[in-house]
């Protein structure tokens, strides 16, 4: 941990004489007019709202507080931008600093365990969803609106309007978190490329089916083989056909969290997560909240054949279609790589970096005409072979406001002021143009982005379509994501290393977790840690009593069946309606 996380006079800072003169609204003013447009509000309601935060943040004038995020556009916006409007308008200064995304679940993690404040408030993902409603270590911001917090929570905050809510909200009803920015993880490809009628004509030839958006994992292979192994080169560049990462890195771990076992259908029935094997392969039974195991001698489905299956082929991929060093990527290596102009498809893109994919030529994306609009499209990404109608398609990231009780109450109050000031209605069309992470219905709604859409690859057709809720993060299956979610990186990195198969690493990886979370259930039932919620895990049993019998799901005889594609702009059209 980096040793500025503990510094205890940036954690208690209180900077005297930094007061804003901001009573009559000047500075609000001036940020509505040259900043905040366009906006779903008129501007004598964005002043309505802004002299509520005025108002509120008089006691807190002068303070200094510290948040934490990880590197997106939409929080660089926030970090540059929003926090100098909100010190000119409140009086309150904020640091906000980014950080890579395993760094800010080690300084969550930190502080939960140490209780010592590190910073004011986290956006910190959905994900943790299980983890906050157990261990009961971040604010109720139900209870806390209602009661302590109710003089600093905004009258116009408006939460019916947020999308991602019910993916913030514990299994008693209860909001633990409040979305700031959400993606979802879809399919990415060249249309151009797809539309060429002479690559059309070639691809049916040989495998027998259009080329078109991939349906299934079987066409997403075939489609990947073409581009790489068949056409090679376009306009004198040689391109592949698949793009991915595979750095042994915690990014790698949440590469495969991020229900990639669950979109080649290693998890049950049921959304937004399956029950009771979620997309992790942690089984829950419906109405506990005890988890009962990961490994497939206890019911789970972590080490079963769709998850072999699942990261044989990210390896394979990897190794057959993707360019020469994607195999050293990480997260944020891989999908900017795309603006190179070489790659055709990407089965697994998150649309948080939509705002990188539409910079001009002239910054370097060879993904956009010279009119800036886009060569690519984003569409639903394909299901593999074990997937049944009915179960999860995806994820979605719900990056979320959260504050922990270890916060002195008037550091979170003033952190609160922050959160809704970033996501209000006053700023959040502007703030939603930027990073292209939409979190209100009235945002993604709004006129300018119906003008804009056309610009944007799809981005708004899906986040307008009943599709989108489809796509959901992880759910509260996962007791402790912290301590769950460092195992998966080392695992699956022992795979990308060549040290162990597909096979032998996700055995490996269902009997960490499951050891983690014996160590848990021995802590809730000795401690009452997790609130009762903690594991109760099943007693191991011969794998044949679970395999196709309610756990997890039989070996395929054939884990390639037919291709499937669908015509992009016949699937549009049903978003559209």
């Amino acid at each position: 941990m980096r040793k500025y996380l503990l510094s205890a006079v940036a954690a208690c800072a209180v900077m005297a004489g930094t007061a804003v003169a901001h009573a009559d609204g000047a500075a609000a003013k001036k940020w509505i007019d040259n900043e905040f447009q366009p906006s779903t509000l008129s501007k004598e309601q964005q002043m309505s709202e802004m002299q509520w935060f005025i108002d509120a943040s008089k006691p807190y004038s002068g303070m200094e507080i510290n948040v934490l995020s990880e590197g997106i556009p939409t929080h660089g916006y926030e970090s540059e931008v929003l926090t100098k409007a909100f010190e000119e308008i409140t009086g309150i200064k904020v640091n906000h600093q980014i950080l890579g995304e395993g760094e800010v679940v080690q300084a969550v993690q930190t502080q939960m365990q140490t209780q010592r404040n590190l910073y004011d408030a986290y956006v910190n993902d959905s994900d943790l969803i299980g983890t906050h409603s157990r261990l009961q270590l971040a604010y109720n911001l139900t209870d806390f609106m209602a009661g302590e917090g109710s003089d600093v929570t905004n009258p116009m905050l408006d939460l019916d309007d947020f999308m991602g809510t019910q993916f913030t909200t514990g299994p008693d009803g209860d909001l633990y978190q409040l979305p700031d920015q959400q993606f979802a993880n879809l399919y990415w490809f060249r249309k151009d490329w797809f539309d060429r009628e002479d690559l059309k004509t070639a691809f049916k030839a040989k495998y027998g089916y259009d080329l078109g958006v991939p349906v299934n994992w079987s066409a997403y292979e075939d489609i990947a083989e073409f581009f790489s192994k068949d056409v090679k080169e376009i306009d004198g560049t040689t391109i592949y056909g698949h793009m991915d990462y595979g750095k042994r890195a915690p990014d790698l771990g949440w590469r495969m969290t991020d229900a990639w076992l669950s979109m080649a259908g290693a998890g049950s029935k049921g959304e937004p997560n399956g029950v009771p094997i979620d997309e992790w392969g942690i089984r829950m039974e419906a109405g506990t909240c005890n988890p009962t195991g990961a490994s497939v001698s206890r019911g789970g489905a972590a080490n079963g054949p769709a998850a072999v299956y699942a990261i044989r082929k990210w390896d394979e991929w990897l190794r057959s279609y993707a360019p020469p060093g994607a195999a050293s990527y990480d997260f944020y290596q891989s999908l900017p790589a795309l603006a190179q102009g070489n790659v055709a498809q990407q089965i697994f893109w998150y649309t948080a970096f939509t705002a990188d994919m539409v910079k001009p030529q002239s910054e370097g994306n060879n993904t956009v005409d010279s009119n800036g609009i886009p060569l690519w499209r984003m569409a639903p990404s394909p299901h593999g072979p074990y997937w049944e109608k009915g179960q999860k398609v995806g994820y979605q990231d719900v990056g979320s406001w959260t504050i922990l009780k270890s916060t002195p109450l008037d550091r979170a109050k003033a952190a609160w002021l922050y959160a809704q000031f970033v996501v209000s209605k006053t700023v959040d069309v502007k703030k939603s143009h930027v990073g292209l992470t939409f979190i209100r219905d009235s945002s993604v709604n709004h006129e300018s982005f119906t003008e804009r859409a056309g610009k944007l690859g799809g981005l708004v057709e899906f986040y307008r379509s009943p599709d989108r809720v489809a796509w959901s993060p992880t759910g509260v299956n996962v007791p402790d994501y912290p301590k769950l979610a460092q195992i998966w990186w080392q695992q699956i990195g022992d795979v990308n290393s060549g040290a162990f198969t597909p096979q032998q690493a996700m055995d490996r990886l269902a009997e960490e977790m499951d050891i983690t979370m014996a160590r848990m259930q021995r802590a809730d039932e000795t401690a009452n840690v997790y609130g009762g919620c903690g594991p109760r895990l099943n007693e191991p049993k011969d794998v044949s009593e679970w395999l196709g019998k309610g756990g997890a799901k039989a070996k395929l005889a054939n884990e390639k069946p037919a291709g499937e594609t669908v015509n992009y702009d016949a699937l549009v059209s049903r978003w559209q309606k």
